[in-house]
């Protein structure tokens, strides 16, 4: 290969390519290629409610990380496993991971079948991955706060978009008659995946869900790039709630289980 053909071979590569980037559901914030992944989003009057990152499936499982199990506590925990199951009109304590708030859809989607008692998911300052006692005394306190509440379940969620920039060729900017219309320079490609845990408040039972993935693309300009993000990120979230809803009364659902077992 001559070097003009491998100069023009290695510019167009360079324009093809994006860059990938993953960030929670709980600090989704429209952020600019290249920039930090993991900085608390701003604009929030009280550091308070800053993201802090996510809570371990080890905090809410109650699960120790180095703890040696034996023979004998495998077939115990078989003999007393129980399944989980939402009761019509039951309480939850629903928790979404890194947020102080569930997000809306989510809680007005579950509100039609059971009650639900938001809860924070902001992970503790003092959590460490290196410290199992804490993550068995963080969950035992989220039994402890549920059954407070009146709920028998605790259901927390965790949820990734994955996204990917993909350059269009040509970063002309191309001016047609309308003012302020703009050529898009960039394809997104986006990808939320949702991670659903159970936990029973009297047994500490658990069982871990996981619906299929949503994705969607959009062109975008650099002025309003930002806003097309944002506006793809919710219709995103909005779809994965509504499945991840029907996925989860489908499977856990008392009435559900009844039917199928009817059939």
């Amino acid at each position: 290969m001559n070097p003009l053909t491998l100069v023009l071979f290695s510019t167009v590569c360079a324009l093809l390519a994006g860059c990938a980037s993953t960030r929670s559901i709980s600090n989704s914030s429209y952020r600019e290629s290249g920039s930090a992944s993991d900085l608390p989003r701003h604009g929030y009057s009280d550091p308070g409610f800053a993201y802090r990152g996510e809570l371990s499936e080890f905090d809410v499982l109650g699960v120790a990380r180095d703890h040696t199990a034996f023979e004998e506590d495998i077939q115990q925990a078989l003999d007393q496993a129980q399944p989980i199951r939402l009761k019509p009109a039951g309480a939850i304590l629903l928790i979404q991971s890194g947020a102080m708030f569930p997000d809306n859809p989510m809680v007005a989607g579950l509100s039609q079948r059971v009650r639900v008692v938001p809860f924070s998911g902001v992970p503790p300052r003092s959590a460490s991955a290196d410290d199992p006692e804490a993550n068995f005394s963080l969950a035992k306190s989220l039994r402890l706060a549920a059954a407070r509440a009146g709920a028998e379940t605790i259901v927390c969620y965790w949820g990734i978009l994955e996204s990917a920039q993909e350059k269009i060729a040509t970063k002309a900017v191309a001016w047609v008659p309308v003012v302020t219309w703009f050529v898009p320079d960039e394809r997104e490609h986006m990808r939320i995946r949702l991670k659903v845990a159970l936990v029973d408040v009297r047994t500490g039972n658990w069982s871990v869900l996981s619906p299929p993935p949503f994705d969607s693309k959009t062109l975008s300009v650099g002025p309003r790039r930002a806003v097309a993000d944002q506006k793809l990120v919710e219709r995103l979230k909005k779809q994965a709630y509504e499945a991840g809803v029907r996925e989860l009364l489908r499977v856990y659902s008392v009435e559900s289980v009844s039917a199928n077992d009817a059939n």
